[in-house]
């Protein structure tokens, strides 16, 4: 009716409100056709209105209706049943759309709205029916790739944001936690299935886009960056995750899709062979493990992808081959494809797809049980639930199976004769394949017998036990390695193991005999081994001293290689013969010897290589040791104190050498965690079994630094190297971090373990409790350190302890009152100890201020640090006498220059960000406040104690910087970040400025502390700026002069001096612009409050470049004499420096 009555907008308006008020009134059926009506009528005018005031009211509706199903509240609403609200909703969602391709004018409006509501609040216009209705929007193509930007920028900056609140209680206080953008992407997803079908393909390219802009990145040495639990604390994590999540829920929700899903996801696998793509393999994954039976219908989609599987890097290979396993036991003609391509990839040229086909047989052998192996309950690791819904194994089914496995059995057989890489990787895969399919043990170690034979001396007084020059190919000059004997031996050693404990146990009663025959064989082969390597000398390898161990020659080259093989097989036959000691005297003394063996050849190797240029020693190759066997090992030096034990054990722990060295593998395997997220050895990559071992050895180090200190354990000794104890602490450090990062569900259970009583508990213990009672520890020990003589103060343990509390005081609830104590036994150390060393007390400063910003804010902790630092180096004008504070000892001369004045400047840079982070945000609700003015003082009250605690910081870090720019800093990096820190301060009030510009327009004053605030700066800081800027200039001016005198004879001086000083006084005309702005706009803002806010401000100079040539001829007439003086001065012999610095700039 109303679009054909000529209407005036204001009519249009009273309209519009009036309509939308009786949505509520309406029966939810006849809502549709007047929001089409409505639609009509805003070609009119009012868009804005019509289109926030249809997701107002279905954001009020869904609200009630959440409220209502989870049953908090019984609602005097009449209840809806949802699937006639969903397909209401989509039905008024059709309408927008379709009015928006026939008025773009809407469309933009909408856009406006998506803008509005990501640059302040969310208010009401994000919210689950409005996201829905963005993605609907993306399939008209002019508004495509807007809306996508716009809903990627708004899921990056709700992370962002959440990151911001996480780290800071100041913002926690102020601001209430909000409902998360990726929270109601999800709600949309749940609720597409009410045939939403205009919905789900933006849904999917959204889940894409996020997918591909954040996924993991490539770094500079090739590494990915990994993806880890305690690291997806980081936004783009968060994004990425959230792009999975939505395609794999859609996946679970629409059919129609999947086909597709699948498709891109396969599509992205195989054509980024380059960048890394874990992040797709592990959604294929959790798409397979969701329905492996659902996917066979999509089976010609996957045998494609196995075309390019030798084309693929070797990681993609693994991982997509351990995605895509539970489809071969589903489907036959899938795992026909995979058996084929394997088989031809097996004598690809490339090495790559060799190894590839390793690692697809491998897999296969794992996961194809033969009757009769162990069940996985047995093992010690299960296979995958989605598997065991599958896989149901028939007496046939095993049968077949068997066959299949020896028929794969025979094509590894043949990779033994390839290059060292592909034999690696098949002895790596052989334990694993014997752990999970017990019945082709035979297979498995007649394969390694036959294959240790050709390399080992069966003469048993032979010396060496070992054909060394056999393992070395040389080609020409090319010299490699062609078996990795070391690798070979440590696999029969683990299968013999295994093998021994967990078969051999159950075939007693009906041994066969001729089976027997070669595990005896491998036993008393290692034997062998064992005892000609302790009686062979280096000598014997010819790898004595006067050897050549350079990386130019091909001798050198070899006897490296050979150095690293002996060194490999010591490390094992040690594991070896601890193994099967049962704690005899003899085996341990064995055991010693070939540590010696070890020892001596690396020290060699550490010599030559030191004299060298390339430092190739230990640290190349990883140890051969299992993570398992280092927690038993270091378990027994340590903790063992058994009677029975107590003989034997005395060897090994009568040898330092040793002992250090079984902390260092264990230092080196925790390493090897954290950079790479597993470990190598067997179990490897079972993160229970990771784990449990990880505890053990915690438990092992913490009793060993706790019961022996390093200083007496120092003043005992003598020799090079770091102490025990100090080894200990640094596995502590650093297993700390990694359970944080790659264990934070278990950490409780961690903490448990480390206690020393094994009592089960009545009552139940928090992490924060437990985490205390670790912290106590480590603070006695530093304590210890601190009240130590100067001479005997331990600065790398005091720093490693200070980075053990950061950690561990993570785990601490900060509103709990353990929180409370580490906070203020840190302030405590920090004002009572004046150390001199800068690493330290930069580490200590740095728990400071992590404690203090989860507690408030750091702001007047930043201004007493600066009133430090200004007492300690004095003031830019000589003259000042200032008088010294000190309020934290820690800062001293020695420390307050770079390291205390850096960390500050730092802290001083989040507070800003901060604060700017507030400021935008009220702008952003100032901005959709366009309100009738008698009710915009109301309005704006919630804002109040925002801008008063926003005025509060400012005020505060103002006096942090009245402090520094009097301070006489160091030329260099803390004048540089200074100066960039004070141009951000004036940018952040100029932002401020600019709000209460805003908030005037709707006749509110400016509140009594902003002009205070106001007032603060234009007294204590602009002028101290200019001042500050001269004396950096002076100073340039002068070093540029004396390094110009002392350079004369070298011209290239000059210039690079003078560039230096450019690029050094870059960030000053910055300063000079920022704080001109905010002058401007305090003009403008006095003019529309009538408050004059300039009456403390003195306005700057006028700077009028114009090139005074009377002045220009003095200075140059000056530098002539100067010149002159400076050459006579020189023929003379005789230094008049002061005189010259008469010169004014």
């Amino acid at each position: 009716m109303f679009k054909d009555v000529p209407l005036t907008a204001e009519e249009v308006e009273i309209v519009v409100e009036k309509v939308l008020t009786m949505f509520s009134k309406l029966n939810l059926q006849e809502i549709p056709p007047l929001v089409y009506q409505l639609l009509v009528l805003s070609s009119k005018g009012s868009r804005k209105k019509v289109l926030e005031g249809i997701i107002a009211f279905f954001n009020k509706l869904d609200t009630q209706h959440s409220e209502e199903q989870s049953g908090d509240e019984l609602l005097d609403f009449v209840t809806v049943p949802s699937g006639e609200l969903r397909h209401v909703e989509g039905t008024i969602i059709l309408h927008i759309v379709f009015a928006i391709k026939l008025d773009c004018e809407l469309g933009r409006e909408l856009l406006k709205l998506l803008k509005a509501g990501q640059q302040g609040d969310f208010g009401s216009n994000i919210c689950p029916f409005s996201i829905a209705l963005f993605l609907s929007v993306t399939r008209i193509q002019r508004f495509e790739e807007q809306v996508f930007d716009l809903l990627k920028s708004l899921v990056i900056k709700s992370f962002k944001d959440l990151q911001l609140l996480q780290g800071s209680k100041f913002l926690q206080d102020l601001v209430p936690h909000r409902c998360c953008v990726s929270t109601m992407i999800l709600e949309v997803v749940k609720n597409s299935v009410h045939s939403w079908d205009h919905v789900t393909q933006g849904l999917v390219e959204l889940g894409f886009i996020l997918m591909d802009s954040y996924g993991p990145k490539k770094i500079l040495d090739g590494k990915t960056i990994e993806a880890s639990s305690g690291l997806s604390r980081m936004p783009n994590q968060h994004a990425c995750k959230l792009g999975a999540n939505i395609l794999l829920e859609t996946f679970k929700i629409h059919e129609m899709i999947r086909q597709e899903i699948l498709e891109q996801v396969l599509n992205r696998v195989v054509t980024r062979g380059s960048s890394p793509i874990t992040h797709f393999i592990d959604l294929l994954s959790d798409i397979i493990m969701y329905s492996p039976l659902v996917l066979q219908s999509c089976s010609s989609k996957v045998t494609e992808t196995f075309d390019y599987l030798s084309f693929l890097p070797l990681q993609t290979v693994q991982g997509l081959m351990k995605a895509v396993q539970p489809l071969l036991k589903v489907s036959l003609s899938i795992r026909d494809s995979l058996i084929l391509v394997l088989r031809k990839a097996m004598f690809a040229r490339q090495l790559d797809a060799r190894k590839s086909a390793v690692a697809g047989f491998l897999l296969l052998l794992k996961n194809f049980k033969v009757l009769g192996s162990l069940s996985s309950s047995q093992c010690s690791q299960s296979i995958g639930i989605s598997q065991v819904h599958v896989d149901v194994h028939s007496r046939y089914n095993s049968v077949a199976n068997e066959t299949f496995c020896l028929e794969i059995m025979d094509s590894l057989r043949r990779c033994l004769g390839q290059q060292a890489d592909v034999r690696l990787m098949l002895y790596e895969g052989f334990y694993d394949v014997l752990r999970r399919n017990s019945q082709l043990a035979n297979s498995i170690m007649q394969t390694l017998l036959s294959q240790l034979k050709q390399f080992y001396e069966p003469e048993p007084d032979m010396l060496p036990p070992l054909k060394l020059e056999a393992c070395i190919l040389t080609q020409g000059d090319q010299i490699s390695l062609q078996e990795p004997l070391d690798c070979l031996l440590c696999c029969i050693q683990h299968c013999l193991a295994w093998y021994k404990s967990r078969v051999m146990p159950l075939q007693q009663k009906e041994e066969e005999e001729e089976e027997e025959g070669f595990y005896q064989d491998l036993d008393d082969m290692l034997e062998s081994i064992t005892s000609r390597m302790i009686k062979s000398e280096l000598e014997d390898f010819e790898l004595d001293k006067s050897a050549d161990f350079s990386q130019s020659t091909g001798i050198g080259i070899k006897n490296n290689i050979c150095a690293f093989l002996v060194m490999g097989v010591c490390e094992v036959l040690i594991e070896y013969n601890f193994s099967v000691s049962n704690f005899s005297k003899n085996k341990f003394e064995d055991v010693l010897s070939l540590f010696m063996c070890y020892k001596e050849l690396s020290d060699i190797l550490n010599e030559k290589a030191g004299k060298g240029k390339t430092k190739m020693a230990n640290k190349t190759n990883d140890s051969f040791l299992s993570m398992k066997f280092v927690s038993d090992l270091l378990t027994a030096l340590f903790r063992d104190s058994t009677q029975s034990h107590e003989e034997s054990l005395s060897v090994l722990r009568s040898s330092n050498e040793f002992m250090r060295y079984a902390v260092s593998v264990a230092l080196q395997k925790v390493q090897q965690l954290k950079e790479m997220g597993h470990v190598s050895g067997p179990d490897g990559k079972n993160p229970e079994k990771v784990f449990q071992n990880l505890c053990d050895i915690t438990r092992v180090l913490l009793w060993r630094y706790t019961s022996i200190p390093t200083s007496v354990e120092e003043s005992g000794k003598k020799e090079k190297g770091k102490s025990i104890s100090l080894l200990c602490l640094e596995g502590l450090q650093k297993i700390f971090s990694v359970v944080q990062q790659f264990y934070q569900p278990k950490i409780h259970q961690f903490l448990r373990a480390l206690d020393a009583t094994d009592k089960e508990e009545e009552v139940e213990v928090s992490v924060t409790q437990r985490a205390a009672f670790q912290i106590r520890q480590f603070q006695r020990s530093l304590l210890n350190i601190l009240s130590s003589q100067e001479e005997d103060f331990n600065s790398k343990e005091a720093l490693l302890l200070v980075t053990v509390l950061s950690n561990l005081s993570k785990l601490l609830e900060p509103s709990s009152t353990q929180f409370v104590q580490m906070l203020s036994w840190t302030t405590k150390i920090c004002k009572e100890n004046s150390w001199e060393d800068a690493s330290f007390c930069k580490g200590l400063m740095n728990l400071l201020f992590s404690l203090h910003v989860l507690c408030k804010s750091p702001v007047t902790l930043l201004r007493d640090l600066s009133q430090d630092i200004h007492g300690h180096l004095g003031d830019i004008d000589q003259d000042v006498e200032v008088e010294k504070t000190n309020h934290f000892a820690v800062v001293n001369l020695r420390t307050a220059a770079p390291t205390v004045c850096l960390l500050l400047l730092s802290q001083a840079e989040k507070v800003l960000e901060e604060v700017d982070w507030l400021i935008t945000k009220l702008k952003g609700q100032v901005s959709q406040e366009i309100i009738p003015e008698e009710a915009s003082s109301q309005a704006t009250l919630p804002n109040h104690p925002i801008e008063k605690a926003i005025i509060i910081q400012l005020g505060t870090l103002l006096t942090f910087f009245h402090e520094l720019v009097q301070t006489a800093l160091p030329s260099g990096s803390c004048v540089d970040t200074l100066l960039k820190d004070l141009c951000k301060m004036y940018t952040i009030l100029t932002a401020l400025v600019r709000y209460y510009l805003q908030v005037c327009q709707h006749s509110r004053g400016i509140p009594k502390n902003m002009e205070k605030l106001v007032k603060l700066s234009g007294s204590h800081l602009t002028p101290l700026c200019y001042s500050f800027i001269s004396y950096i200039q002076n100073k340039k001016s002068k070093s540029l002069k004396h390094t110009g005198e002392k350079k004369k004879e070298k011209t290239a001086a000059g210039p690079t001096a003078m560039a230096r000083a450019l690029r050094e006084t870059k960030p000053i005309p910055n300063l000079i612009f920022a704080i001109e702005q905010y002058e401007k706009f305090l003009i403008h803002l006095s003019k529309r409050s009538k408050v004059n806010l300039m009456q403390h401000i003195k306005l700057s100079t006028s700077r009028d470049f114009k090139i005074k040539g009377n002045i220009l001829d003095m200075v140059l007439q000056e530098d002539e004499d100067d010149d002159e003086e400076g050459t006579a001065s020189e023929h003379e012999g005789q230094n008049k420096e002061p005189a010259k610095k008469k010169r004014k700039k």
